[in-house]
């Protein structure tokens, strides 16, 4: 396989515009191959597989995800509390909307999941990291709630974020005043 990494973050990114325009089905790597401006196969010979392409692309959405290190050591020096967990939260909605077709991305990646077995290990492995990251970070911070709250949590942006980068249910409710009413509600 090639060991080209920032060859292989160009084409995952194009592939993730790939699949946040065209969605599931218009991903192939000669698609993607297009998209990056390569020659046809180089896409190929980075990713071997539909599956493995699909997967790279869900741990590039997570690589794109991460948090700043500066936001994060800025809110590290408070003291842990439901205000702080708030926050932390918006921060994550703020993340995850900044560029609104990654987080469409990732529900299509979600979808495709769960119609095609290898991608759900492949992916299913990245998110379930994901999961116990956060119950990690929690642990070690002190902030409030333990696994169970933060599996809630997950769910709760999980829908957030479906609602407001899909077709939305309409509620009228301010996306911060969701976030700060999920935070009250698990942990407070």
């Amino acid at each position: 396989m090639p060991r080209n990494p920032d060859r292989r973050r160009a084409l995952a990114d194009a592939g993730l515009r790939v699949l946040a325009e065209a969605g599931a089905r218009g991903l192939t790597h000669r698609a993607v191959d297009t998209e990056a401006g390569v020659p046809v196969g180089t896409a190929s010979n980075y990713f071997r597989s539909r599956d493995a392409l699909l997967g790279a692309l869900g741990e590039r959405i997570m690589e794109r995800f991460a948090p700043d290190p500066a936001v994060v050591a800025t809110m590290s020096d408070r003291a842990p509390s439901p205000e702080l967990f708030a926050d932390y939260l918006r921060y994550i909605v703020e993340r995850t909307t900044r560029e609104p077709d990654l987080t469409r991305a990732l529900i299509e990646l979600r979808l495709e999941a769960a119609r095609r077995p290898g991608l759900a290990a492949i992916l299913g492995e990245t998110l379930r990291q994901g999961y116990r990251d956060d119950v990690a970070f929690h642990a070690t911070t002190g902030l409030p709630g333990g696994p169970f709250e933060i599996a809630l949590l997950h769910y709760a942006l999980d829908g957030l974020l479906l609602d407001m980068l899909t077709t939305s249910i309409d509620a009228g409710v301010d996306p911060d005043r969701a976030v700060t009413a999920f935070a009250a509600r698990l942990v407070g």
